[in-house]
């Protein structure tokens, strides 16, 4: 594995020691590492002539393709922070994290600025840059991404370090907004180091790049392919349907799961090319015990489960024995343990919340932004407290359970229920809501949503639906929906949560409606 200490300097190395290799192929065109390097060098240079530097932080809101990624180490290259926006989020989502990072700059694909662009004038963000495809006009008073890369391509000044804040990253609140964890780009790169050894990484994979790119999932291959040789192809985003002939045109060699992916591409009709492909290892996050052998067994793929977090630099354990439902043992830079609500170590088989401690400093967030009470409810002693629920079985694996958070996981993005929540008590016919997880024959968990309306009002609960497309992105979407006349509730006022009934007889289903939900 390539030891180079940042970004920058896999950047250099790779632009003139390898200048010939194929760092990606996007839409059928090599991206050579030189003509990544030169790209880099140029929006870097602009972002200077822009005006930002080290420590200033800059949005991007960008779908997937190669000037996204160039743009993220043009980001890192300069010492900047990169303040990674999902491109699904709308309303009071958005401004809510432009609003708590304060970026100097946002740069955003022309369609998401064409959605958004009402509430984010409103935000007092200094430089926008609006990147188009084709010979569209820039809007007037922004700042066109060509300039950006009409720069010098010669190697910026700055000199950045591994130590130095490179991200914050917004993952979904629980009880309240979302939080933003601050990375380091030592942390990148252990995420990208818990990737290579995930996928066992060997020279001359070829990897497809599906998971968005403002994910730690897509970023931590970016940099992979930076470390090793290894090819990505990128792709704008998973297609069941495109899949295994996009996998064997690129000869694919591993395949990165999260969610329901696995799930998915079992629901394919069998066929007689299943195992025509190249792929020898699955890894990632979220193989359901049920699917696991029956995945491997169609397709001739070897799942490698892992477990982690983004706090703790995206891979904590690894499953490299195939024991099926076992997310494995820690990796050598961490610890692991399960505890009781009291925090003392549970002997084997017990359920408790995972525990993870750190064996080289700088592993573990040093906390979230603006938000010191959070810091300090996780990070105790030196451990990090996830939230989440498993069992140490007798050999020390670890088997991940569920969740003791209010979040839900569906098809590879954690949901705050406090967040879907806010936008529903809105409406104007909606009272109060409660939302929670239920399971999914489909990756991980869905939505269903409990609704108190105001006396003599009836909604329909396709009109909610599509009154909820313009204001949350469409993974929050709930599929259910149930009608009660009052909550149950504690002497505070919460509601009573653990009473509300998973059944889903009754409930009304968006999937049974035939109804497409808006995914722009």
């Amino acid at each position: 594995m390539n030891q180079k200490k940042t970004i920058r300097d896999l950047l250099e190395y790779r632009g003139t020691e390898t200048p010939d290799a194929v760092f990606g192929i996007y839409a059928d065109e090599k991206i050579t590492c030189a003509r990544m390097w030169q790209r880099v060098n140029q929006i870097a240079n602009g972002l200077a002539v822009m005006g930002a530097g080290p420590g200033d932080r800059i949005a991007l809101m960008l779908a997937n393709h190669p000037d996204h990624i160039f743009t993220v180490f043009a980001i890192a290259s300069i010492g900047a922070v990169w303040v990674p926006i999902n491109i699904h989020l709308k309303g009071a989502g958005l401004n809510y994290i432009l609003e708590e990072s304060a970026p100097l700059g946002l740069i955003i694909d022309a369609k998401f600025w064409e959605q958004q662009q009402a509430g984010i004038d409103d935000l007092g963000i200094k430089k926008i840059v609006v990147r188009q495809d084709g010979d569209a006009q820039t809007p007037k008073g922004r700042i066109d991404f060509q300039q950006l890369i009409r720069s010098s391509t010669r190697l910026p000044e700055t000199r950045p370090t591994q130590t130095e804040l490179r991200c914050i990253s917004f993952t979904s609140g629980t009880t309240g907004p979302p939080k933003g964890v601050f990375l380091t780009e030592q942390m990148l790169f252990a995420c990208a180091r818990g990737a290579a050894a995930a996928s066992d990484v060997q020279p001359g994979d070829v990897y497809l790049l599906w998971e968005p790119i403002y994910h730690n999932s897509g970023i931590q291959m970016c940099i992979l392919a930076l470390m090793e040789p290894v090819r990505l192809i990128i792709i704008s985003r998973f297609s069941a349907s495109r899949f295994w002939d996009q996998v064997r045109k690129h000869a694919v060699t591993k395949l990165h799961y999260l969610g329901g992916i696995v799930d998915i591409l079992l629901k394919q009709p069998p066929g007689d090319h299943d195992r025509d492909h190249h792929i020898q290892i699955a890894f990632g996050a979220g193989c359901r015990q049920e699917n696991w052998c029956e995945f491997e067994g169609r397709f001739g793929v070897r799942i490698h489960e892992a477990y982690g977090l983004t706090e703790a630099s995206g891979f904590t354990t690894l499953n490299r024995t195939g024991k099926v439902g076992s997310v494995g043992k820690p990796l050598p830079d961490f610890e692991v343990k399960v505890v009781d609500p009291g925090g003392a170590a549970l002997p084997a088989g017990q359920m408790g919340e995972i525990l993870t401690r750190e064996k080289i400093s700088g592993l573990i967030t040093k906390g979230y932004h603006k938000n010191p009470g959070a810091t300090a409810g996780a990070i105790r002693d030196g451990w990090l407290h996830t939230g989440d629920l498993g069992f140490l079985d007798p050999d020390g694996d670890l088997f991940y359970v569920g969740r003791t958070k209010d979040c839900i996981r569906r098809r590879g993005e954690n949901i705050s229920a406090w967040e879907v929540e806010r936008v529903l008590n809105m409406h104007p016919e909606i009272i109060e809501s409660a939302v929670i997880g239920v399971e999914s024959e489909v990756g991980e968990q869905d939505v269903k949503v409990f609704l108190n309306t105001k006396p003599g009002s009836s909604p329909k609960p396709l009109e909610i639906i599509q009154w909820c497309e313009t204001r949350m992105p469409y993974y929050q979407i709930p599929r259910y929906i149930d009608f009660v006349e009052s909550f149950e509730k504690t002497p505070t006022q919460r509601i009573r949560k653990k009473e509300l009934s998973t059944d889903l007889n009754g409930c009304w289903d968006l999937e049974k409606t035939g109804y497409k939900v808006d995914r722009s």
